[in-house]
């Protein structure tokens, strides 16, 4: 039995060589142009889209595998970004426990918003596009080896095929070169065997011819045979393959898009805590800041004395930002006011009231009596001062200021709405123009100087 495995062995290598050997020899012929090949343009075409559709999908396959090792770049370093954060926040910084609440937020699950931790997402995301967009990429990608092989395939049988076609093609036209043969070789027979012999020899030799003919005549329909089924399978196979891709890449980038969009907007509701914690730090900053720049311009007004005014000539230092103003306080109502009214006419003159009356009304206050009552200046003018610096207004009470304006500062009907550093005035332009304060507004007193 052994003898049997072995030789039956050495004969199916046998038969593999002699057909190597045989397409070779083919091969050679047709490139020499001694023997036509079989072609089919249709099909040749099918199979340089397939090599595209193939050498495409696996440029997808390879980017769309990068594009995941980047998604776990970037989460290993949002991960390490936030720790750094998380250390270098200093305690006495403002919002220091939102910021430690958002770090353990970016660790643990939120419940009570419906917040995921950005492991979570960052986890969530990598495996969804690994479980749906890659895993469909694998599949599709999967059937063009085997369909590789068929091809390949089928262009060894259709050489096997134009080999059998030639062999039988030459029998066909040395058939009757080889009767004359026979019937030369049958007459020198018949001349020197008896004649009983001589029938026997020449119906040997022709089964001879015919044997040979008709093995080729069965090879050469195998081998079509098999060619064909091949070329038909793969003919049905590779168009509805070359649609398919189509598909394949809107299902891809429709569902990466899907979780990018998901992805990044729950991303987007921790960061913009984040963003409001740094706002929120600016702020305080900028408050700190402001706070010490009106602490050293008081501190050098007061060294300067009474002296208010500057040179016309000399060029206004730049002011630092505008005093920050307080939340708006409402005003009193009329009950209250009237309590003020009554409790003030029952408590005694303070000193400034007993020097009004000893000595009359000041400057100031004859200013704001008497121009109240011309009608030249309005009510409640105080005194007139220039804009040395531009003031961009951010609210709707405050006044816009440009360099040269000339402001007429009006007391306010009620002193506790006075902000420290600001002042109530109307732009004198509009007021010498329309005659009413329906235009004022307060601006930052350190923007001017009294003129």
């Amino acid at each position: 039995m052994a003898e049997m495995g072995k030789g039956g062995t050495a004969g199916k290598l046998a038969i593999s060589v002699q057909k190597r050997l045989t397409r070779a020899q083919e091969k050679v012929m047709q490139k020499l142009g001694k023997a036509d090949e079989t072609r089919d343009a249709a099909f040749e075409e099918m199979v340089a889209n397939f090599n595209k559709q193939m050498t495409e999908g696996g440029k997808l396959q390879k980017d769309l595998k990068a594009y995941l090792l980047a998604v776990k770049t970037m989460h290993d370093a949002s991960r390490r970004l936030q720790d750094c954060l998380a250390d270098m926040y200093e305690p006495d910084w403002f919002g220091k426990e939102e910021m430690d609440a958002l770090t353990e937020e970016m660790i643990e699950k939120e419940m009570d918003n419906n917040l995921e931790d950005t492991d979570t997402l960052w986890l969530d995301y990598h495996q969804n596009i690994m479980d749906k967009p890659l895993t469909s990429l694998d599949s599709y990608l999967a059937q063009f080896p085997d369909i590789k092989a068929r091809i390949a395939k089928r262009d060894r049988k259709m050489v096997d095929f134009d080999s059998a076609r030639h062999h039988f093609s030459s029998l066909q036209k040395g058939k009757k070169k080889d009767e004359a043969k026979i019937a030369k070789q049958a007459a020198l027979l018949e001349m020197a065997a008896p004649s009983w012999a001589q029938g026997l020899i020449s119906a040997h030799q022709v089964a001879q011819t015919n044997l040979s003919f008709n093995q080729a005549e069965e090879e050469l329909g195998r081998a079509q045979k098999i060619f064909e089924e091949l070329n038909v399978e793969l003919q049905d196979e590779l168009p509805s393959l070359w649609d398919n891709r189509v598909g394949v890449y809107v299902n891809t980038f429709q569902g990466l898009a899907g979780h990018q969009e998901k992805f990044h907007g729950e991303m987007s509701k921790l960061s913009q805590n984040l963003n409001d914690i740094m706002t929120k730090l600016e702020e305080q900053r900028e408050l700190k800041k402001d706070a010490s720049a009106a602490a050293k311009t008081g501190e050098g007004s007061r060294s300067e004395g009474t002296n208010h005014s500057e040179s016309a000539s000399s060029a206004p230092k730049r002011p630092g930002p505008p005093p920050s103003r307080p939340a708006a306080r409402p005003a009193p109502s009329p009950d209250l006011r009237q309590q003020r009214a009554d409790s003030a006419e029952d408590e005694e003159p303070d000193a400034d009231s007993a020097v009004t009356a000893a000595t009359g009304p000041t400057t100031t206050q004859q200013n704001a009596v008497t121009n109240g009552s011309d009608g030249d200046l309005p009510p409640g003018f105080l005194y007139k001062v220039k804009a040395v610096h531009e003031y961009a207004a951010t609210d709707g009470d405050e006044l816009e200021l440009k360099i040269g304006d000339d402001v007429l500062v009006l007391a306010f009907d009620n002193p506790d709405e006075q902000d420290d550093g600001w002042l109530l005035g109307v732009l004198e332009a509009h007021w010498l123009q329309n005659k009413d304060t329906s235009a004022k507004g307060v601006f930052p007193e350190n923007f001017t100087q009294k003129v």
